[in-house]
């Protein structure tokens, strides 16, 4: 979803250097090999956030347990009211 993939934009975009990347990402789980692959890559902030890397690695519960608001979900429940 649009929203989902713009918050993990951001947060690509907020680690700002290739190391930091590279380390968070292996944070989150994914092998150091291919944290160092998208860590260094030089596709655009949005190319990334679509990436099955960071799908992977920033879920959309760890979005939910970091705070940010589960809008589809809400618009789900919302219309299945009326």
């Amino acid at each position: 979803e649009w929203l989902r993939r713009r918050l993990r934009m951001y947060i690509w975009k907020q680690w700002k250097k290739p190391k930091t990347k590279v380390q968070n990402l292996h944070k989150l789980g994914i092998p150091e090999w291919q944290a160092y692959q998208w860590g260094n890559s030089r596709l655009g902030y949005w190319r990334i956030a679509g990436s099955p890397v960071l799908s992977r690695s920033i879920t959309n519960e760890k979005l939910a347990l970091a705070g940010y608001y589960d809008f589809p979900a809400q618009y789900e429940q919302l219309r299945k009211l009326h």
